[in-house]
């Protein structure tokens, strides 16, 4: 087998190629710049977060330049602060920060009481995490005893957001067994405690010894580890911040490869610090000689939102009625889409760029109809994308500073001059959000969006996809609350022959309501529409207009909760429904899908990861129904089943966030991609399971050889891990990737089965070792790999390493199922030792049909225990009983008959208890 750290970078590095991320962070001369902090406008207006903020980063920055041998600092940080904040003149307008691109985000805690700090992280391990999230009660130390100082805590989320690390404890499983020995899972293990439980009864507490389970051998649930106050041992930042002593990262030196934590099981039993050596960030920098600057930061206040649309007519948008979807999914953005108070203005652009509408604030229906009138209605002339930016620079100037502006360029045409003005574009401050429609849209289009932070989007010329309208649908604030934003609940196409009808059913949840819109769009006649709520009543007061050849209805007020069912029959023809919705409630959040790929270009063979993280607030909604749908250039669609199961593409189970790898490419170009979600279990108010991604909770300190005792975390109850079950439907945009390097058909198989990453193992009866997994697919997810390599090593970095040379387990009778179902294999080990107290480590390969191999699964252990037997019970005689005549009158008879009393007195209370 090859080196395995080189073909482990080559693989991340791979895997990283034009990754996708919102942030804008940049790594120059070894400090971070562009981090951006936001507080939610749901938090309590109080001045004092800035100035925790301000203290987290300015101690936080030397502690990390310590732990990475002087080679990061936090040079300048972002603080985005709520539009319902009090202004005041040292809070400017932000630029291309917006809350869609924030690293970190203060919230309230959801549910109440729950403050513990934790990283979004979609990816596998090296790969950067979403998002950092915090409370304002950890922001103020109130949790501090629980989880150590902030800026202790922000080095170690910044590791999970910034290196793709993991944690080194397992909130699962606390303890494991090795040589014979229970330990705690920690790293390094010179971190010393003491075991104990805790039983608390009316508001007191004693601490009693852990209880050893006899089947297992491990300690029962209850027991903690307590470390001991103070340290010596310098590592790891990633098992617990929190103790004073540490401030290093793991290394291969003081890594505890045996511990069955989430960093060994996603990273290959490698050390945090290998992995932040293997990052982009390490390999471009050297140790610094000097100490670092402390942090500069900027105060940003959102203010009102200000777009202008800019628009393509040239002679090409006469090509399959593009101009006439133009219209109709303008008109979507500004009657439903676009928020109240918004300004909006409009550019269309051919040879030349043409002034629509200058800035208008939209306070009502007024200003959204006089902008729908101003759509472009002719298409002719060429192509000058750079004047129809430059003339909406102007726009936006004459009333505000482009700073922070945004621009919806939409074409359909190339255009060899659109590089001209990259460098305008930069240093407006404006966020381009980009459309390409059709096939032929300026290649370089995307550019535009990447170097300001904006969506890029992709719409074919196939009208039932709907695809220029979920484009303009995308298109809400990323900025202010929640209730706001237009959430697109239904987004269907179909092509009808002969008078068929298109019917369904848009479910209107409890979450959503306000500002209900159906819009429906025909290519050649005005279609028969049935509209009922859920009451059966009927709704048929839709507007018409023939010239976009669309018709929509505005709900007052907030619409019934349940099914509206509708049908639609035309003649041939192709209809389109779209139905969009806002927040029921100020107060309660809304459920939310949002999708994208993991990397906006993709090069054949490197597979693509489509996300969709489903929410409600911060809680997840699990067991929903989600299906991705990816369109090529050429007009093709390949539809996936997203799971949320933490195996395959998916990184973690039950976190609200569903996965799955794209391999179907078909051309080289664009892809759109769209994502529709159903049904859903709500997570009640509670993670399901223990954050895997933050920092540790610490149950309670050992000082002076006393144990002081943390309040405990919040209670999960039975209840609310089964969930409630909500009734909702959501549609996303995903945005768009581009492909290359695809061959031309027959497209070769180069596409190996994905790599198993849940394997467990547990002993059964001390002889049989019962292994579990989710099988993997012939091509990643897909499919049904052709068959399985096992292999059993009483040394995990020799199965690792030298996995080929490892011992083999007969599988003749494991035949794979297809991917994404549970395997089960019991097997008894052969031709190794396997007594008491003996350490096994086991892995798995899978195999496709073209003989492409995984990698080396997550490798687990199992450690034979043996209970010593308990020794026999020896039955306590009975005292004899003389023949004594208890009338008797010899001497000491009386204190005899006591003393028999007392002794089967005795016997009754022993056996009792």
């Amino acid at each position: 087998m090859g080196s395995f750290k080189s073909s482990v970078l080559i693989l991340v590095l791979h895997l990283l190629e034009g990754a996708l991320s919102n942030s804008l962070i940049q790594l120059n001369n070894n400090g971070y710049e562009g981090i951006v902090i936001a507080i939610d406008p749901n938090v309590p207006e109080d001045e004092t977060l800035i100035q925790h903020i301000k203290d987290m980063v300015t101690q936080a920055s030397p502690y990390l330049f310590e732990a990475t041998e002087k080679r990061f600092y936090f040079k300048n940080v972002a603080i985005l602060i709520p539009e319902n904040w009090k202004t005041k003149p040292e809070y400017v307008r932000p630029k291309l920060e917006t809350y869609n691109n924030a690293d970190v985000l203060v919230a309230e805690p959801n549910p109440a009481g729950n403050d513990e700090p934790y990283t979004e992280q979609m990816g596998n391990c090296g790969e950067k995490g979403e998002r950092i999230h915090f409370t304002p009660n950890f922001l103020t130390g109130k949790v501090a005893s629980q989880y150590g100082s902030q800026e202790r805590v922000f080095v170690h989320e910044w590791a999970h957001l910034r290196w793709g690390v993991y944690d080194e404890y397992n909130n699962n499983q606390k303890f494991y067994l090795f040589n014979k020995k229970r330990e705690a899972v920690r790293c390094s293990k010179g971190i010393t405690g003491k075991y104990e439980a805790v039983q608390c009864q009316g508001g007191s507490c004693t601490n009693k010894p852990c209880r050893v389970d006899t089947a297992t051998g491990l300690y029962k649930e209850g027991c903690e580890f307590i470390p001991f106050e103070p340290q010596t041992e310098k590592a790891s930042i990633m098992f617990s911040q929190s103790i004073g002593s540490v401030v290093e990262f793991c290394t291969e030196k003081n890594h505890n490869k045996e511990a069955p934590n989430p960093q060994n099981q996603k990273c290959n039993l490698r050390s945090t610090w290998e992995v932040i050596r293997d990052s982009e960030d390490f390999q471009k920098t050297t140790p610094m000689t000097t100490q670092p600057p402390a942090p500069t930061f900027s105060l940003l206040q959102i203010g009102q939102r200000i777009v202008c649309l800019v628009l393509d007519k040239s002679g090409s948008m006469s090509n399959g009625d593009r101009l006439k979807r133009l219209n109709q999914a303008g008109k979507l953005f500004l009657l439903q889409i676009v928020e109240q108070g918004s300004w909006v203005g409009m550019v269309t652009f051919d040879s030349a760029a043409h002034v629509q509408s200058e800035l208008v604030q939209i306070n009502g229906a007024t200003e959204r109809d006089a902008l729908t009138k101003s759509l472009p209605t002719v298409a002719s002339g060429g192509t000058s994308i750079c004047s129809g930016l430059r003339s909406a620079f102007a726009v936006i100037r004459k009333k505000f500073s482009t700073d922070g502006s945004e621009i919806v360029l939409l074409t359909d045409g190339e255009d060899n001059t659109i590089s001209s003005c990259f460098n305008e574009v930069k240093q407006s401050g404006a966020v381009i959000h980009t459309v390409a429609l059709g096939p032929s849209a300026a290649k370089e289009l995307e550019e535009l969006s990447k170097m300001t932070g904006g969506l890029q989007t992709y719409a074919s010329d196939q009208a039932q996809n709907n695809g220029l309208i979920d484009a303009f649908g995308a298109l809400s604030s990323g900025n202010g609350a929640a209730s706001q934003r237009a959430i697109q609940l239904e987004s269907k196409g179909l092509t009808l022959q002969n008078n068929q009808w298109m019917n369904g059913t848009v479910l209107v949840d409890s979450t959503v309501g306000n500002d209900t819109l159906f819009l429906i769009t025909w290519t050649t006649q005005l279609p028969q529409i049935l509209l009922q709520d859920p009451s059966g009543k009927k709704h048929d007061s839709f507007v018409v207009d023939t010239n976009a050849k669309m018709a929509y209805l505005q709900i007052p007020g907030t619409a019934k909760v349940g099914p509206w069912s509708y049908s639609l029959q035309a003649s041939s023809q192709t209809l389109t429904l779209t139905v969009t919705s806002r927040a029921s409630s100020a107060t309660l959040p809304p459920i939310t899908v949002t999708s994208k790929m993991n990397k906006d270009t993709g090069k054949f063979p490197s597979p693509m990861a489509v996300y969709a993280k489903i929410h409600q607030g911060s809680l997840p909604i699990l067991r929903a129904t989600v299906t991705a749908v990816i369109e090529s250039v050429n007009g093709k669609t390949v539809t996936l089943e997203l799971l949320d199961n933490g195996a395959g593409a998916d990184a973690t189970k039950d976190d609200g966030i569903y996965s799955r790898y794209f391999t179907a490419y078909d051309t080289n170009g664009r892809y759109s991609v769209k994502v529709w979600a159903l049904g859903g279990i709500n997570a009640a108010g509670q993670r399901v399971t223990p954050q895997q991604n933050g920092a540790m909770y610490i149950p309670g300190w050992i000082e002076n050889g006393e144990i002081k005792w943390n309040p405990p975390r919040p209670e999960i109850s039975k209840n609310d891990l089964q969930g409630n079950q909500v009734c909702f439907s959501r549609t996303s945009s995903g945005g768009s990737f581009v492909a290359s390097g695809v061959p031309q058909a027959p497209i070769p198989d180069l596409f190996p089965p994905c790599q198993i990453t849940d394997l467990k193992a547990n002993i059964h009866g001390y002889k049989f070792i019962n292994l579990t997994w989710t099988a993997p697919g012939d091509d990643y997810d897909h499919g049904t790999a052709h068959k399985y390599i096992i292999r059993i090593s009483a040394s995990i970095l020799d199965l690792r390493d030298k996995f080929n040379e490892s011992l083999q387990v007969n599988t003749s009778d494991l035949i794979p199922k297809e991917a994404n179902s549970k395997e089960v294999f019991v097997f008894t080990p052969e031709n190794i030792s396997f007594e008491n107290g003996t350490d096994l480590f086991i892995a798995i390969q899978a195999v496709d049909k073209s003989n492409l191999k995984s990698e080396i699964s997550n490798i687990v252990g199992v450690s034979l225990f043996i209970p010593p037997q308990a020794p026999p019970e020896i039955p306590t005689p009975s005292p004899p009983c003389p023949d004594i005549n208890v009338n008797s009158t010899i001497p000491g008879l009386h204190i005899l008959k006591i003393m028999w009393k007392w002794l089967g007195e005795l016997q009754l209370s022993v056996a009792l208890g």
